[in-house]
């Protein structure tokens, strides 16, 4: 609990906009840059310790924004096990979302794709689109879950797929690459 309270200073001093109740097992890695916006709403849990979630998860929850102009939006109720989530344009998770242990959201390609580019290690051309996932959504342990996504309310996302392009409301989502799977009701 201390150092949950700690960090919770650290976060104010680094101007993180978080709701009440959030609730933080272990000591996560969440990083705001000058400029950019960083908000976790209401009754959220953040879960960075290892015996915090027994599915194991393999590191911290890592919350970043990597640029002046990115945005990360996290709903209310929302709970993250040892997740990263990266941003340099935007990402926006909706109320009520559960991200599984070890989960990747990413809204950009960390590195140019062309050669030249790459190798002059220039920033200005990493690729990057902004990532929604909707509310009351479910993203299953180990999904990589990469730039440009949308993923509509009420979905899950079936553990270790690969998921990217755009996805209705209340599918069932997996595979590599991910796939709809069938409606969500049909699971009755």
């Amino acid at each position: 609990m201390f150092k949950s309270n700690y960090f919770k200073i650290f976060m104010k001093l680094n101007k993180v906009d978080f709701g009440r109740n959030l609730n933080l097992f272990g000591v996560p890695v969440i990083f705001k840059k000058s400029g950019s916006v960083l908000k976790i709403g209401n009754n959220c849990s953040i879960k960075s310790s290892f015996l915090s979630n027994l599915i194991g998860l393999s590191q911290r929850t890592i919350i970043v924004t990597r640029t002046p102009e990115a945005k990360i939006e996290i709903g209310n109720n929302v709970g993250i096990s040892g997740a990263t989530i990266y941003a340099r344009k935007g990402i926006f998770i909706g109320d009520n979302t559960l991200i599984g242990a070890n989960v990747k959201i990413l809204d950009n390609d960390f590195h140019p794709i062309e050669v030249e580019a790459r190798n002059r290690d220039d920033k200005e051309m990493i690729g990057s689109k902004e990532v929604i996932i909707g509310k009351d959504c479910f993203i299953g342990c180990n999904a990589l879950i990469l730039k440009g996504t949308k993923i509509g309310d009420g979905s899950v996302v079936g553990a270790g797929s690969i998921v990217s392009g755009e996805f209705p409301s209340g599918v069932v989502i997996a595979g590599n690459p991910a796939k709809f799977i069938k409606n969500v009701n049909s699971l009755k």
